[in-house]
C-alpha cells in the first residue's frame, strides 16, 4: 500500500527577524505539520490545508523543500510505502492553535532555537527539511 502525505515548514517575518513554527506531535517528539492527501487534492493543496488544520496558520507556498519516504507497518495495512512532501510556506494569516486530536502544542522559534528542538527531540529526516528551508532562506546553522 502506499500513502502520499504533505507538509512544510512555515515561517514567518517579524521586523528583520525569521520565526519557525515547529509541533510537537501526539508521540511528544518535534516534528513538521504534514497530513494525508484527500481525494482530489494536489500534494500542495494537502500540504496548505494539513498546516491550517494542525496549527491554524494559512500560508503560501514559496518553494518545495524535499520528499521523504520510508515504510510503516500498519496492523490493518501490513507494510505501507509513505511518501511525504514538504514545502517552504510563509505564513499569511492566522492564529497558532495546536489541532489537539493530532497534536499536543505549536510554537514559534528563532532559527537557532528551531534547530536546537528539531536536532534534540525532532526525527532524524526532518533534520534534512529544516537545514534546507534555513539555507532557501539565507540562514546559516
Amino acid at each position: 500500500m502506499k500513502e502520499i502525505s504533505a507538509g512544510g515548514v512555515v515561517y514567518r517575518r517579524r521586523g528583520e527577524q525569521i520565526e519557525f513554527q515547529l509541533i510537537q506531535d501526539r508521540y511528544g517528539k518535534t516534528s513538521l505539520a504534514k497530513g494525508k492527501m484527500e481525494p482530489g487534492e494536489t500534494i500542495e493543496q494537502t500540504a496548505l490545508r494539513e498546516i491550517r488544520e494542525e496549527t491554524g496558520i494559512e500560508g503560501t507556498i514559496v518553494g518545495k523543500l524535499d520528499t521523504i519516504r520510508y515504510q510503516y507497518t500498519s496492523p490493518e495495512a501490513g507494510t505501507v510505502d509513505k511518501e511525504v512532501h514538504y514545502f517552504l510556506v510563509e505564513a499569511t494569516a492566522g492564529q497558532l492553535t495546536p489541532q489537539v486530536e493530532e497534536i499536543w502544542s505549536v510554537e514559534w522559534y528563532e532559527p537557532q532555537a528551531a534547530w536546537a528542538k528539531q536536532t534534540e527531540s525532532g526525527y532524524d529526516n526532518n533534520d534534512g527539511i529544516l537545514s534546507k528551508a534555513f539555507a532557501q532562506l539565507g540562514i546559516a546553522l
